[in-house]
């Protein structure tokens, strides 16, 4: 995409321009599910892009509960921002190693936290880097700065609210995974899970809003995949995946078509897959 907007997405170009802004973060929030046998932090010491700092999605999130990297509590998103030195006042910008992955549940994260100054890295790291412009792999500079959090409870959906949207039909419930594990065709990655969605959703793999070099779709390619997938956006959307991760593509998605009624089910189908008593469908219905 050409247009930059700081509460969105960002170019390559635009991060150039602005990488020297004293008030600007970056943050590298790369992720992988184990099967991509990657390193998230290995790669960032090897190299990152000019004072990016490390977000660990795996730390900054809910330790208590037995899901992965649920939404962490108030203080603790704080405090960890904090030891970044990251705060009020700071455009962020927030890209992972895959080109649009994992970037974009932290994008929601700060959203959902009340900080809007955020913005993912368009293709990311990857853009970045076949651009031939530059990266380190020195560690950051921490200057200390307070974060105000005001949590959008809108902004997040647990299993009670979205089994009530599945039996009323008053959301459209947009499921991230790719086709074969949506229609339950293919195994579920992590133990214990039955294989299908939640009733009602709709399939809108992430890829299919992404262009071949990891960028995002222009507005009028984004639309196209979400009519292609039989999405009525004038209703309220609720996305999920695989464990929270992905499904924020979307919200990205439908933030930069303007859409504002978008949430996230945190636990996502780690959580719905695991429990017997919640029904589960198959096929493409």
């Amino acid at each position: 995409m050409s247009h930059d907007d700081p509460k969105t997405l960002v170019s390559t170009s635009w991060l150039a321009k602005h990488i020297k802004d004293p008030d600007l973060r970056i943050l590298d929030a790369s992720w992988y599910l184990p099967a991509m046998g990657r390193d998230p932090k290995a790669e960032y010491d090897a190299a990152h892009i000019p004072g990016a700092r490390f977000f660990d999605i795996d730390d900054v999130s809910d330790n208590r509960s037995d899901l992965p990297h649920m939404v962490p509590p108030v203080e603790k998103f704080m405090s960890r921002l904090r030891a970044m030195g990251v705060g009020d006042g700071h455009q962020v910008v927030v890209y992972d190693g895959m080109g649009l992955f994992s970037a974009a549940r932290v994008w929601w994260l700060f959203r959902l936290m009340g900080q809007d100054n955020i913005a993912v890295l368009d293709g990311g790291l990857p853009k970045w880097q076949a651009e031939g412009r530059e990266v380190e792999d020195l560690p950051p500079v921490i200057r200390d700065r307070h974060m105000t959090v005001r949590r959008q409870a809108h902004m997040v959906k647990d299993v009670t609210q979205v089994s009530a949207a599945s039996k009323l039909k008053d959301h459209e419930i947009l499921d991230a995974r790719a086709p074969g594990r949506f229609r339950g065709e293919d195994p579920e990655p992590r133990e214990g899970m039955r294989a299908g969605h939640i009733p009602g959703a709709k399939n809108v793999p992430f890829a299919t809003l992404l262009n071949a070099d990891g960028t995002m779709k222009d507005p009028d390619g984004l639309r196209a995949a979400f009519a292609a997938a039989g999405v009525d956006l004038n209703k309220p959307a609720i996305t999920s995946c695989g464990s929270g991760v992905t499904g924020t593509i979307i919200n990205l998605a439908l933030e930069v078509l303007g859409k504002r009624d978008h949430s996230l089910y945190d636990g996502s189908w780690s959580e719905w897959g695991q429990f017997p008593t919640l029904p589960v469908a198959t096929g493409e219905d």
